[in-house]
Parts: C-alpha cells; sequence; structure tokens
C-alpha cells in the first residue's frame, strides 16, 4: 500500500484523517502475529554517535528516539503532549514551567526516574544542544521535589515545549543521573533511557541492536504520533548499516530486510510492482539555494530577486527527484507537514514567477558584467548536483555564465564556511521545530544572513507570550523571508521507505517509528 505525502498532509490537518487511515494499527489476531519477532531495518548510514544531546544526525534521532524519551513530545498533529511530565504550568509570565513528572517510571538500569535525573539531563543538554543554544537564553533546570522540576529562563520563550518536544535532532532526552556524573570529556558511552527499546550492542560498520524493554513504563492515552501509548511488539530491533541503495533496494524484494530507508526515487516503480512490498513517502528535507550574501553578485538585493524571479523550481524538482510524490512546492520557508503549527499565504505569488526577461533586466540591473559565477555541488547527495546542473542550465537561458563544482560532503561542508570559494550552492536542510531556529537565519551560517529587521521579528517572536501568539508572527517572518531572499527555497523533499507487507503500518513523525509495529507470521 502507498502511503503518499498528501496522506501525510492529512495526517498532520486532521485528527480524524490520522484516525482512520495513518494511524499504526494493529487489525491483526494475536494468533497471526509472532511477538517474538526480531523486525530488521536497513538504514543508509551509521551515526556517529547516539548522544541525542549533541548530535544533530537523523540516524541518531532515529535510533535514539526509540531509547531515550523527554518530558513532552510531539502527537501526529505536532502539538506537544505530555511524555515524562505528567504535566506543566506556565509561570511569572512566561519565565518559568513547572513540570510534574510521573512516578515510577524506570529506567533500563532497573532503576526509578526522578528530578535527579531530570534536572542532571535537561542541564547538560541546555550546554550542548544547537537547538537549546538557539532557543534558550542563561536557562537553567531545577528540582523543586522528587517528582516536580522547573525551567527558568531569563526572559518569557514562546517555543520552549515545541522546542523541548522536538525529535529531529538533539531530543532533550532524559538519562540517570549517575550516567551524566560518568560522562568523561563529553563523550557519552552508556546508553541507558526509558524507552520502550533498551540497547543492547553496537558493532561498528554493521548494526545497532536495541531490545524489548521489558519494565517500560508506558503512558495510558492511545498512541498519536510520538505520545502515547507505546508498545514493543518484537523482541529485537536491529538498525542494519547499508550504504548501498542497491543493496536495501534487494535485500527489502527478498525479505531479508523488513524495512528499508533511502529508497532511490527511480526505483519506486520496480518496487511498486512488487505485491510484498509497501512504499512510503515521508516528509525529509528542505531543498534551499544558498546565495553568497557576503561576498560577490549576489550581496546585492537586487540580484537575489533577479534569480528568484528567473529560475524554474519545478523544473529542478522534477529533473532531481522525478515523480510529483516525491516532493512538495511550498512557498513557505517550514516543511509542508508542519502547517498545522506554521502556515502563511505571503509568498504563494512568488513562488515561481520564471520570468526570464525580467530575470534578465535585474540582473543587469544588479551590474553583472559577464563573470562566471561558481555553484558549488556534491555528489554524495545526487540531487544536489543535479539540481546545481539544472540551475547552471537555467542561469545560461538568463545571460548569466556559471560553472558547477563537485566536492565530496566533507569538503563541501568545510568550503561552504569560506565566502571566497563560491557564488550559490544547494544544501538539503532539515526541519525544525519552529522557525527561528531555521539555519540560514544565522549570520554565522553559511550565506551570511545580516538583517537588523530580522533582528528584531525574531526578539518579538521569541518573546510573545505564549505559542499562539508566535504563530501570529510567522507572517512577518515570511514576509521578510520573501522581501530579503535570505535563500531560495526550491521545495520540500520527500523521502521514500520500504516495508515487507507482513509488516504493520509504520507511522512516521520526525522520522519513523517502531514502537507499536507488529509482524505477522
Amino acid at each position: 500500500m502507498r502511503v503518499s505525502k498528501m496522506v501525510w498532509m492529512v495526517c498532520i490537518l486532521s485528527i480524524i484523517a490520522l484516525v482512520a487511515g495513518c494511524k499504526s494499527t494493529n487489525t491483526n489476531s494475536s494468533t497471526d502475529l509472532d511477538m517474538g519477532k526480531e523486525l530488521i531495518v536497513a538504514y543508509p548510514s551509521q551515526p556517529p554517535s547516539l548522544d541525542t544531546h549533541t548530535n544533530t544526525t537523523t540516524a541518531t534521532s532515529n535510533i535514539g528516539k526509540n531509547i531515550f524519551e523527554s518530558l513532552v513530545a510531539m502527537d501526529s498533529n505536532y502539538g506537544v503532549q505530555p511524555m515524562l511530565a505528567d504535566s506543566w504550568e506556565v509561570k511569572e509570565d512566561g519565565r518559568v514551567i513547572e513540570f510534574k513528572l510521573r512516578k515510577g517510571v524506570k529506567f533500563h538500569n532497573g532503576k526509578t526516574m526522578t528530578s535527579k535525573d531530570v534536572v542532571a539531563s535537561m542541564n547538560r543538554w541546555l550546554e550542548n544542544s544547537s537547538s537549546a543554544e538557539e532557543t534558550f537564553d542563561d536557562a537553567s533546570f531545577s528540582e523543586i521535589d522528587d517528582h516536580t522540576v522547573k525551567l527558568e529562563m531569563s526572559q518569557p520563550t514562546s517555543t520552549a515545549l515545541v522546542v523541548l518536544a522536538y525529535s529531529g535532532g538533539e531530543l532533550a532526552s532524559i538519562m540517570p543521573a549517575s550516567v551524566i556524573e560518568n560522562i568523561k570529556g563529553d563523550k557519552l558511552t552508556e546508553f541507558i533511557g526509558t524507552g520502550p527499546f533498551q540497547f543492547e550492542s553496537w558493532q561498528q560498520d554493521q548494526q545497532i541492536h536495541l531490545k524489548k524493554f521489558k519494565n517500560y513504563s508506558s503512558r495510558e492515552e492511545a498512541a498519536d504520533g510520538l505520545s502515547g501509548k507505546k508498545e514493543a511488539l518484537v523482541d529485537d530491533l536491529y538498525f542494519k548499516f547499508v550504504a548501498d541503495s542497491s543493496t536495501r533496494l534487494a535485500g527489502i524484494q527478498s525479505g531479508e530486510y523488513d524495512v528499508a530507508h533511502s529508497i532511490p526515487y527511480d526505483s519506486t516503480d520496480q518496487l511498486k510492482s512488487n505485491p510484498n512490498v509497501k512504499l512510503y513517502s515521508s516528509p525529509n528535507t528542505i531543498l534551499n539555494i544558498y546565495l553568497n550574501k557576503k561576498k560577490g553578485l549576489f550581496s546585492d538585493l537586487t540580484a537575489r530577486k533577479a534569480l528568484a524571479t528567473g529560475i524554474n523550481k519545478e523544473a529542478i524538482l522534477k529533473a532531481s527527484f522525478g515523480d510529483s510524490e516525491n516532493y512538495e512546492k511550498t512557498h513557505h520557508m517550514m516543511m509542508y507537514h508542519q502547517e498545522g503549527q506554521w502556515s502563511s499565504d505571503i509568498g504563494k505569488k512568488e513562488y515561481n514567477i520564471h520570468d526570464v526577461e525580467k530575470a534578465k533586466e535585474l540582473f543587469k540591473k544588479a551590474g553583472y558584467n559577464g563573470e562566471t559565477l561558481k555553484i558549488m555541488a556534491t555528489r554524495d547527495y545526487e540531487y544536489v548536483y543535479s539540481s546545481a546542473v539544472v540551475l547552471q542550465e537555467q542561469l545560461n537561458q538568463m545571460g548569466i555564465n556559471a560553472e558547477v563544482e563537485v566536492y565530496d560532503w566533507p569538503t563541501f561542508v568545510d568550503k561552504r564556511d569560506d565566502p571566497d570559494n563560491y557564488d550559490i550552492t544547494i544544501i538539503p536542510n532539515t526541519a525544525k521545530p519552529e522557525p527561528s531556529s531555521l539555519a540560514f537565519m544565522r549570520s554565522d551560517f553559511t550565506g551570511w544572513t545580516d538583517s537588523e529587521e530580522l533582528n528584531a521579528i525574531l526578539e518579538e517572536f521569541r518573546r510573545a507570550p505564549s505559542l499562539e501568539d508566535a504563530q501570529k508572527k510567522y507572517n512577518d517572518l515570511q514576509a521578510w523571508f520573501i522581501d530579503y531572499i535570505p535563500i531560495i527555497k526550491i521545495g520540500d523533499i520527500n523521502s521514500i521507505y520500504a516495508s515487507r507487507d507482513n509488516i504493520s503500518e509504520i507511522e512516521y513523525v520526525d522520522g519513523a517509528i517502531y514502537w507499536n509495529v507488529t509482524k505477522s507470521k
């Protein structure tokens, strides 16, 4: 069964649709299920670490969230729900949040969670997470009693709970205080949490093995995204690191793997014809054109307007991703699956103007004089390279000379930090829980955004008295995004993954969810 991006959109916008068609439900009778089975997931990359406090990679978050849990969690509509916290109360005009903790929650080492563990974990997260650094200013957690903690902030922070609940990178995981105390340097070596699966072993470059945590303390509410009831319905969960896409493809077809991530876009037709395989399409990254605003032609706003006016975004998307189910033409800065929280009509008309003649006029006005522009790309993400090649062709149609320079990913990441190295580059950015955390807004990130207007809007956004008030400010941010053109958003990209037909439906919220998943005999 194909779960298209349209279904995912309905999941975000409608709880009714979620209940009807998208939630991971088990319609098999218990006699049809082999509850002791292992679930084998073919994953394209090995995480550098399972330390969710410090690591932003999707591999870390996708594997780590089976082991670790946080105070709050996102539901399928990207609303904030309790997880290890039972409740919370915002006090002192938004500068303090008190959390009442659940009682009797067990860690994988058998110890019971208390405020001491939460405070130690959360203060380490505040000190080490880039998401925390971007959101919280001079904040700290402290104990009130054994089952109550408080977060104190120097100023009200409207998006605090959203960032605490975000699981797409640097999850605010709760670990035993003893584990935090035993960390040498900044390297976490004990992976002990409260989640439905516990860490068993790590064979470097081969696999990570998780086992069902038999003493897991589940919430009682119905499962909904990353919130509610969780059950490990298989005994063993293996993440096997399979870098070669053709091997993942062959393995999901043969049944060697139960699930395979990052299916190549040009292989989906092959899998559609296999009756033993189910395909899923889920929101993954934002594909952005970054412009060097510190040096060169695109330091001029008119040149940025010229490029935004002349390019054909849909042509780039089609060339790089093929089927329209693999991408979404989203005009605003956040991803399409986040529109339940972050939505704006500003910029719809400007999304894909594609007026080459107007672009030529603007480039002339900006002072373009025949110089060759450098487009920096990588083939480690093939769609980045193909997008760069199409962009080069489109620039030529606008009368602009351009060349594509290709590097491996580590070199690309290193070179993009130097404004002497490129005029244009294409970067796949991961989704963020709220707009002020988007990378291109930072003055120290490549592209080098420098806008006093942005700084003023961000201050109002972050200090809004509530999340609802902050959401109203999203239009202001989106208007700045369209006028200043810090980057040019091409679109939102879906990731394709597949499962065998004897695996129950796999829900996706900031990554695939493997608790509540069954495997039939």
